[in-house]
């Protein structure tokens, strides 16, 4: 069934985040390729797994090393780094490191909190974290279900940390937190083609499901790098 070939290929993940190929083949010297992360997550259907981790997040990745490849002066930066810093960037490439990078990294941190097992609710500094900053955990699910029906058309929904306490917001298309100055921990994909061949037009549904099968230890060790580094 698919459920086991997607758990198999959860159980292979290497690193289970994204890195770098230092000697990226037929490319410019010190090019970091950003390498596809691998699927973390039984969500849905397979063939809605399949094409968006291998289809919509493969394009992402081949589109920003395309826009990066003529700018050396780039290569050794981070996706991270990039968005941070997307002012910076040459007018003529900020929307393809927007589109592209961002959603690289956005899609990096959707698999990642969806890696099977861990608890289906926060606890301890992510729990006291929420009900210090958010008020309570069932306030918090309610405020992300909030955005994402608010966000017209294609976008997400956050949970980061800004000023270093926890805000919830949403961005269009696959803009970052990061271009914000806020550090994205948790993110809802709402873009049509995460959930459309199972819920259609029936976006809540697809919020629900997520938020049923969030790791909440992934969530709150991204908080932890944040409080403890």
């Amino acid at each position: 069934p698919w459920e086991a070939f997607v758990r198999l290929l959860a159980a292979v993940i290497v690193g289970a985040v994204v890195g770098f190929d230092p000697e990226p083949r037929n490319k410019p010297a010190g090019l970091r390729t950003h390498i596809l992360t691998s699927l973390a997550a039984a969500l849905f259907t397979l063939i809605t797994m399949e094409l968006h981790h291998k289809r919509h997040h493969m394009a992402y990745v081949a589109n920003a090393n395309i826009a990066l490849q003529n700018n050396p002066e780039l290569h050794g930066k981070s996706p991270e780094e990039l968005l941070r810093s997307i002012k910076s960037v040459p007018g003529a490439l900020q929307q393809a490191v927007r589109n592209n990078v961002g959603g690289h990294a956005n899609h990096t941190l959707f698999w990642d909190i969806l890696t099977p097992g861990g608890p289906k609710m926060p606890r301890g500094t992510l729990e006291r974290r929420i009900t210090s900053d958010l008020e309570s955990f069932e306030n918090l699910v309610r405020q992300l279900s909030q955005r994402t029906s608010e966000r017209f058309g294609s976008g997400w929904a956050w949970l980061a940390v800004y000023n270093k306490k926890l805000t919830i917001y949403s961005t269009a298309n696959q803009d970052s937190p990061l271009m914000d100055g806020a550090t994205p921990i948790l993110g809802i994909d709402v873009w049509e083609h995460a959930y459309y061949l199972k819920y259609q037009n029936r976006r809540a549904e697809d919020v629900a499901a997520v938020l049923g099968l969030i790791n909440w230890d992934r969530v709150g060790g991204r908080l932890g790098v944040l409080v403890d580094g």
